[in-house]
């Protein structure tokens, strides 16, 4: 039994373990739950709705308990007058005081609390998608070195299967010492370009988890990323100009909230309790009062024409960014779809022409292996062929990029 149970354990952990194919979901997900910036948008909003219920509570009857107590002796004749201090004033009083306001001045005031949660939301919205961008145009660049890998791996491979055969036709002297050398040469670079970019790819994939807030270091296998161009929107559909309607309305508000200011404010308060000088019958000064307080205000410096001269000069530049901004959108999604289309028609070229220089190439090897080829022939088909490669990588590796700012700034 127990030699059973150790035969077991040794082919269980015998078995490599392979990592598991990640996706760019994967990667997107974990960088916008890690992403400390979208937790404290989050925060900001839930403190809004905080200062929402102050405004409630401010609008209810506030109580508070008030003592004031002094004494002012008069000693040898000195001190102060009697008939302000009354020698001693002793107080204990509830007083409880109510703002009264109008239901416009306090849904304005909600308004303006709204108003920064859109913009928060908004500005949350923004970030995620920067996070996106940023994720994703790094998962891209991984991707392609990944492609870059397994192709020039590949080629390896069978430059190994070659290097076999070569060196028994060169010992048969079908082939001269150093043209065999030659090749020779040409698979030890090859080794040299796959380990360089084994390196890169592991920095690159290393940068990806740092933007992810992820910890891992292992050597893994991306999936292709699914990029498809959105769409194209209207831009005044899209979250990037929401911003600007958003701030118009935070700025209107800015605009009534001055003016409400303004407005005469009306305070009913009452109060009970203890209130004596102690000069007559202090037992009996137990008793209750209730007013009412109103402020007009009448000139302060015409302060309010400058307040809302700022929010006019404000609003102009909110214009001016508006207006800049939509002359750089249509000028960028112009000049992505113009790239995109000339990327495309490139890939398209370069895949003509590798199916020639794969063609090339399988028939110098199978030439090769009979020895009625040129060793040099064969290394420049193969240079061919990782050139076409290369750019087909390259260009597939642009495309995406471009794809992934298209999406960027269609989102709504």
């Amino acid at each position: 039994m127990l030699k059973s149970l150790l035969l077991f354990f040794l082919v269980a952990f015998s078995v490599p373990v392979v990592a598991q194919e990640k996706n760019l979901d994967y990667y997107i997900s974990a960088g916008i739950q890690n992403s400390p910036l979208l937790k404290d948008y989050n925060n900001q909003q839930q403190s809004n709705q905080v200062d929402s219920l102050r405004i409630l509570a401010s609008l209810k009857p506030q109580v508070n308990g008030v003592s004031n107590n002094s004494y002012a002796p008069v000693i040898g004749g000195w001190g102060y007058d009697n008939a302000i201090t009354n020698s001693a004033n002793i107080s204990a009083l509830i007083t409880v005081t109510k703002t009264i306001l109008s239901k416009a001045n306090v849904n304005t005031q909600f308004e303006s609390i709204s108003l920064q949660n859109k913009a928060l939301n908004i500005s949350g919205k923004i970030t995620e998608q920067d996070f996106k961008k940023a994720i994703t145009s790094q998962y891209i660049t991984v991707y392609g070195l990944w492609q870059q890998y397994s192709f020039n791996k590949e080629l390896y491979d069978l430059l190994k299967k070659e290097e076999t055969i070569l060196k028994v036709l060169t010992e048969k002297a079908v082939y001269r010492q150093t043209d065999y050398l030659t090749f020779l040469v040409t698979v030890q670079q090859q080794e040299l370009q796959i380990t360089q970019i084994k390196q890169q790819y592991q920095n690159e994939f290393a940068t990806l988890n740092y933007i992810c807030g992820l910890q891992d270091t292992s050597f893994v296998v991306i999936a292709a990323p699914a990029l498809e161009p959105t769409m194209l929107t209207e831009i005044e559909q899209t979250i990037f100009y929401q911003q600007y309607q958003t701030d118009s309305l935070k700025l209107k508000n800015q605009d009534a909230l001055i003016d409400y200011n303004y407005k005469p404010k009306l305070n009913l308060y009452t109060d009970g309790g203890y209130l004596s000088s102690l000069a007559v019958t202090p037992y009996k000064n137990f008793g209750i009062s209730a007013g009412v307080s109103l402020n007009v205000p009448i000139y302060d410096g015409k302060q309010k024409k400058m307040q809302h001269d700022k929010i006019n000069i404000a609003e102009q530049t909110r214009q001016h960014y508006r207006d800049y901004f939509t002359t750089q959108y249509n000028q960028q999604i112009a000049q992505l779809q113009q790239q995109l289309q000339s990327t495309q028609q490139l890939i398209d070229n370069a895949n003509t022409q590798i199916k020639f220089s794969e063609g090339l190439m399988e028939a110098n090897r199978k030439l090769l292996a009979t020895g009625d080829a040129r060793i040099v022939d064969y290394l420049v088909a193969i240079s061919n062929y990782l050139n076409a490669k290369n750019i087909i990588t390259q260009s597939t590796v642009n495309k995406l990029q471009i794809i992934n700012q298209l999406n960027y700034w269609n989102r709504k």
